[in-house]
């Protein structure tokens, strides 16, 4: 033992993964983390491109994170990359209707909640005056629900939103268009619970809960390049392009595990030891390395199901997006961003990213396919791209992106401690009461190294009274 804690092996270089390696490291801990890819941040990372407009840093697909997301926040803050995904002054979201050309904008005012968006709301043109009382209606009805209330996780949102007098207008001009990129599912396929705590947090805690946090930098340089260097400085040993295979209890106490690691000379197989280890990885490979018992019942976790998110990318020989970022209804489209500054555009002109959530009938069309689907959308959204030039356009595809946030599933995530004594869990999918978001799993890789140095000072307890 290292400062009171086990030797512990996390496996899993994804958010989660790294918030417990530094907290344990942060805690006096002797930590290794694990990591079957070449570099860190599992689902949200960035790549290199060879492009027609010269090469690119491409993020896998767009992600941003709110005020209220404060474990990311302090991710952040511990990584040295505050400055590097700065928020918003205030929310502001502008909000295109396709069909009409019209620009609406959901922003708020640093009036207390439930006033900050009052002014917002009364002029959201998207919406007719009747939708909009009975909208501020349903959000104050918010208010009386409890999402950790486990009879909320078997109704979906859509359901109660409609016995609220929401129409379909309604849903998909608000809480689609919110709840969409937030849970990446429309509001029938929810689970009340996910979507009252997103609603409840997001707009009825602070004002300011809700402003956006954009990353201007590629998500790698992030999630991979400043978490690697903070791992470093905490004396975390990261073991990239190596695998676990498996892993056993070792019959003198704590655990082994056998892992491959790839490299110039092919791959090689070595073992492991630790007195503890978090399983930071996704529920099926989560699943696969459990051992017998470690459970009540293994095999609920293959009951989470998933969900895709699409993203397209565009990049034109000019300026067609004049903002930062811009929301759609009415249109395939959902989400647009501008990449150019982070993707390092060399050329004049711009590089837009779209964020397709709940992609599940796109998600296996071919690219081409997609082309003719999309390109005519942004004509149609975006005029000046009408007469642009598209010097590049590819798809990237996260097909099992997030956890899907259904009915039920808040009985089927477990939390961090299993019934194989030093044997954690950390990821998104874990329960803690946040959608598969890096909030969610950020907070999981907390709940992990708490539970390591819980049952490291409950061994020690039950050591000293055996003494």
């Amino acid at each position: 033992m290292t400062g009171g804690l086990p030797r512990t092996v996390v496996v899993g270089g994804g958010l989660a993964g790294i918030t417990a390696a530094l907290a344990l490291a942060d805690r006096g801990g002797q930590v290794t983390l694990v990591e079957t890819r070449p570099r860190l941040g599992g689902l949200a990372f960035s790549f290199r491109r060879d492009s027609p407009a010269g090469e690119l840093t491409v993020d896998n697909g767009q992600h941003v994170y709110l005020r209220c997301c404060t474990a990311y926040r302090g991710f952040l803050q511990r990584i040295g990359a505050t400055s590097l995904a700065p928020l918003q002054r205030r929310l502001d979201v502008p909000v295109l209707d396709a069909a009409r050309g019209r620009l609406g904008r959901l922003r708020r005012t640093a009036l207390p909640v439930p006033l900050h968006l009052a002014a917002s709301l009364a002029r959201y043109p998207h919406l007719s005056p009747g939708e909009r009382a009975s909208a501020a209606r349903a959000t104050l009805a918010l208010r009386g629900l409890d999402p950790a209330d486990p009879a909320l996780d078997g109704r979906d949102f859509g359901s109660w939103l409609r016995a609220r007098g929401q129409t379909d207008r309604a849903i998909e001009a608000l809480w689609d268009l919110i709840g969409v990129a937030t849970l990446n599912a429309r509001a029938g396929d929810v689970s009340l619970a996910l979507a009252a705590m997103v609603f409840r947090t997001g707009l009825l805690t602070e004002p300011g809960a809700a402003d956006i946090g954009v990353p201007r930098v590629p998500l790698g340089d992030l999630h991979d390049t400043r978490a690697r260097a903070a791992l470093g400085r905490a004396g975390v040993t990261t073991l990239l392009a190596t695998r676990v295979r498996a892993l056993r209890r070792d019959p003198a106490g704590g655990w082994r595990l056998a892992v491959s690691a790839r490299g110039a000379a092919g791959a090689a197989s070595r073992e492991l030891t630790a007195g503890a280890v978090v399983l930071a990885v996704p529920h099926d490979a989560a699943h696969g390395l459990l051992p017998d018992g470690a459970l009540p019942d293994p095999d609920r976790l293959l009951r989470i199901g998933t969900a895709p998110i699409l993203n397209v990318h565009v990049v034109y020989d000019r300026k067609v997006l004049p903002r930062p970022f811009l929301a759609a209804l009415g249109s395939p489209v959902q989400w647009v961003f501008d990449r150019t500054d982070a993707s390092g555009l060399a050329t004049p002109g711009q590089y837009l990213a779209l964020s397709q959530s709940a992609a599940g009938e796109e998600i296996q069309q071919p690219a081409d396919v997609l082309r003719k689907r999309y390109l005519p959308e942004l004509a149609r959204l975006l005029p000046r791209a009408a007469g642009a030039r598209v010097i590049d356009f590819f798809v990237t595809r996260e097909r099992a992106a997030t956890f899907a946030p259904a009915p039920g599933v808040g009985q089927l995530r477990p939390g961090p401690v299993t019934r194989a004594p030093g044997l954690y869990l950390a990821g998104a999918y874990t329960a803690t009461g946040w959608p598969a978001t890096m909030e969610g799993a950020v907070r999981s890789g907390h709940a992990a190294a708490r539970a390591v140095a819980a049952g490291a000072r409950t061994s020690h307890e039950l050591f000293e009274e055996s003494a």
